[in-house]
């Protein structure tokens, strides 16, 4: 008898595929019929054909017109509708029942005003009612019951913000917080980041202290670990505001991750004794967690060392505040900057690995393998793997929605149901949304669940085409050209994965970071085989040999991993184009997001609804306008684009993460930094102002800085208010930096924008009229109108009250005896 080749692609758990849809067969023998297609009952071709037969390609043009020709409102009704009802039977409502939810809960924080409880449930109690009365029509059952699971989605937002309910810190403000450590991270710098949980302050003693602080120290004890009880006088600031109108709000994330402060110590903290008895159960139990994470990662960053042994402590237990911003960035800008972020990949990459290593152990004993379902009892390891590596990585919300996802597909294993499909995809959705629904409108879960949502349709509508077709065996072939195939289908494979889930996460990336990775794709085809083959299973293998002392060999070869890693992200870096692409309008993302939920859920025809709604969310992408001027919340830094890929900036030292992002959303390169001069110096004065050529920079003399737009306004920055009055004459927007300060132009055609206002409504837009260049410039904050619960701090800042910065009082002297 003939052995098996190397051609061979069976296997001993080889079986035959049958996808989940072909459960759901349509009821119709024929397969469903497309509006295109000729109709059953339809004249077959007649037998006078011409002796001549047309080309190949004229033939296909023929056909197609010929099938146009039979298209028919009615006949296309009757399609839909067949369609529609097998999609039924498919079960897309329940795939559809996430987007509803998902839909409720980014309408609860769309909203200009906070609902009581009252306005949500009574809208679920409505909704649910109409559901149970139009049981009996079909299609208004569908409507009522996609409404009550939006309101559903609603009503779980609600709860989720008042189940935070975080204090959140009003106003900047200097104190002795004594408080006990919730974790530790060594930032790239030198310094070291305590997340603190209060217990009491003093020198003020605060009245509306924040439960929970982030703080940075430049040293601390060598004994303080997790757990401890620290003091120390520190300057506490309260959560910052979007960095500019439409971008991410980090007072947003600060309320639901129940941080509410963050600041620095003016001094090294000091430990305080207290006894084990004082300290809860539960949080002894969190403590003894993240002390043995520490202690792990300061394990593999003395085996490893150097920039790979930040990156691998970041893989395996989650602390990746040491990684070297160059290194960050480089990878950021290659588009596998999610390699460092613990997510489905490493969740993905320990289960396969640890059923890999099990499925392999039992094969050496094949009288057992043969009468037990070892793929059950691997999956049950991994499940426990993926567990155990979700608690010691910290429980991020990242990972914690990759068990979830992953949880759901192992458990599907153990119960004998296919494990990759969108109906497990949906169940995961489902409980990401119910536990956390403020992750819904973050970059994290859109880009996330927008590649394996991708991703899985694809595969699934490959399986499809593939199903019914009969496959010849495939040919033997030498070792050499097994392997060549076997590489080249794994390359080929490796390629679309990338453009899949590059194409479906695309939208999202430029809507939240302003920038792309135009060379993800080869960046991935070079990195992502040395992480899945090398890095990521002696990441496992080291992990499971630590206990025993024998991680050494493995974390080895994970750091030589990690050292090719980071090279190619670098080289490919350096050859990167700018990845700053702009601002893109919200409609764009919207439609975008619609054409991918009908594309990926679609089994039939219906899929080309997607069509319409992905070529309207291309064609609006530009359809929005970037500011002229950007104002920061604190007033001290104003920006504008001054032409030729160039940023002015009124400060010579700006904020650098604020700069940052300004210069992604106006695509700008080079920051310009203003030019100052003397009061009495001749080569610049306040009444050359008008003379300042179109896109000037900031030129600073006698307590005002003027720039001149290239559209032609004027702007000035205006540290106090008294100068205000010197740029009334020729300004078109002063910003003024004085928390007292007001309109002392009272002409309608300057707008002044003072730092009470910032302070209450958040950083500024400024955009001009372009179709009169002496009309007044409009105006846009991004905290303008009622405070949502995670804005109410702002209302309490001396800035918003309109006081000045707080002087402490000076001692009297004593007199002398």
């Amino acid at each position: 008898m003939a052995g098996r080749g190397w051609g061979s692609d069976q296997g001993e758990d080889a079986g035959v595929g049958v996808s989940e849809r072909s459960l759901f067969a349509s009821p119709l023998a024929n397969p469903l019929p497309s509006p295109l297609m000729p109709a059953p009952g339809s004249q077959p071709p007649q037998a006078d054909m011409p002796a001549t037969l047309p080309p190949p390609a004229s033939g296909r043009i023929v056909r197609v017109r010929r099938r146009l020709a039979r298209v028919s409102w009615p006949r296309l009704r009757h399609s839909a509708a067949t369609a529609a009802e097998l999609e039924l039977d498919r079960g897309i409502a329940f795939l559809l029942v996430p987007v509803c939810l998902a839909a409720g809960a980014i309408g609860y924080y769309s909203l200009a005003t906070e609902p009581d409880f009252a306005k949500p449930v009574a809208v679920v109690v409505l909704m649910a009612v109409c559901a149970f009365v139009s049981r009996s029509w079909p299609k208004t059952h569908l409507g009522f019951t996609a409404a009550l699971l939006c309101a559903l989605g609603l009503l779980v937002a609600k709860v989720e913000t008042w189940r935070a309910g975080t204090q959140m810190l009003g106003s900047e403000i200097s104190a002795q917080v004594t408080g006990r450590v919730v974790s530790l991270d060594r930032m790239e710098t030198g310094r070291i980041r305590l997340t603190i949980d209060v217990t009491s302050t003093a020198r003020p003693k605060l009245r509306y202290a924040p439960e929970r602080v982030r703080l940075s120290a430049r040293d601390i004890p060598a004994e303080m670990t997790a757990g401890s009880l620290v003091t120390g006088y520190a300057k506490l600031l309260p959560p910052t505001g979007p960095v500019r109108p439409d971008s991410y709000d980090f007072s947003f994330d600060s309320y639901f991750a129940g941080i509410g402060g963050s600041g620095f110590f003016l001094g090294n903290p000091k430990l305080v004794s207290a006894t084990d008895d004082e300290v809860p159960l539960t949080a002894r139990l969190f403590s003894g967690i993240e002390n043995a994470r520490e202690a792990i990662a300061d394990h593999i960053r003395a085996t490893v060392g150097g920039a790979e042994g930040e990156i691998a402590a970041a893989l395996i237990v989650g602390v990746r505040a040491g990684i070297p911003d160059e290194i960050n960035e480089a990878m950021r800008r290659t588009g596998i900057y999610h390699i460092i972020s613990i997510s489905g990949l490493h969740m993905a990459l320990v289960a396969g690995t640890i059923m890999g290593l099990l499925r392999g152990a039992f094969a050496l004993f094949p009288d057992f393998s043969a009468r037990r379902p070892v793929k059950k009892y691997a999956a049950a390891a991994a499940l426990f793997s993926i567990a155990a590596y979700l608690v010691i990585s910290g429980v991020v919300v990242a990972a914690e929605r990759s068990f979830i996802m992953l949880a759901v597909m192992l458990i599907a294993v153990l119960f004998d149901r296919a494990a990759l499909t969108m109906r497990n995809l949906a169940i995961s959705a489902i409980a990401v949304i119910v536990v956390s629904p403020h992750e819904v409108v973050g970059p994290s879960f859109q880009m996330s669940f927008a590649a394996t949502a991708a991703l899985v349709g694809a595969y699934a509508g490959w399986a499809d085409h593939h199903a019914g077709k009969a496959r010849p065996p495939p040919p033997k072939r030498s070792l050499p050209g097994f392997l060549t195939r076997k590489f080249l289908l794994a390359t080929g494979g490796l390629a679309m994965t990338s453009i899949i889930a590059g194409c479906a996460t695309a939208l999202f990336a430029i809507w939240h970071f302003q920038r792309v990775s135009p060379l993800s794709l080869f960046a991935n085809l070079a990195v992502m085989p040395i992480v899945s083959l090398i890095v990521m299973p002696f990441a496992v293998l080291s992990s499971l040999a630590m206990p025993f002392g024998a991680d050494g060999p493995f974390l080895y070869v994970m750091g030589k991993g990690l050292t090719a890693m980071i090279a190619i992200s670098a080289w490919i870096s350096e050859r990167s184009p700018v990845d700053a692409v702009g601002l893109i309008s919200q409609q764009s993302v919207l439609l975008v997001t619609i054409a991918l939920i009908i594309a990926t859920m679609a089994t039939t025809w219906l899929r080309l609804a997607a069509v319409p709604f992905a070529l309207a969310g291309l064609l609006t992408v530009s359809d929005t306008r970037a500011p002229d001027v950007l104002i920061s919340e604190d007033a001290r830094l104003v920006a504008l684009p001054i032409g030729g890929g160039e940023l002015a900036v009124s400060r010579a030292r700006p904020n650098e993460f604020t700069v940052d992002n300004w210069k992604r959303a106006l695509v700008s390169e080079t920051i310009v930094v203003p030019e100052m001069f003397d009061k009495a110096d001749w080569q610049f004065d306040i009444a050359d102002a008008a003379n300042l050529p179109p896109g000037a920079p900031f030129y600073c003399t006698d307590g005002v800085c003027l720039a001149r737009h290239p559209s032609g306004a004027i702007i000035a920055h205006v540290e106090d208010r008294k100068d205000t009055w010197k740029a009334c004459g020729f300004a078109d927007l002063i910003v003024v930096n004085d928390a007292t300060g007001y309109d002392s132009c009272h002409n309608p055609l300057v707008v002044v924008v003072t730092k009470r206002q910032l302070a209450r409504k958040g950083s500024a837009a400024v955009f001009f009229d372009r179709q009169s260049a002496t009309g007044p410039p409009i105006i846009s904050f991004a905290v303008d109108g009622p405070y949502r619960p995670w804005h109410e701090q702002r209302k309490f800042s001396r800035e918003a009250r309109g006081l000045p910065p707080y002087q402490k009082p000076e001692k009297p002297a004593v007199p002398a005896q």
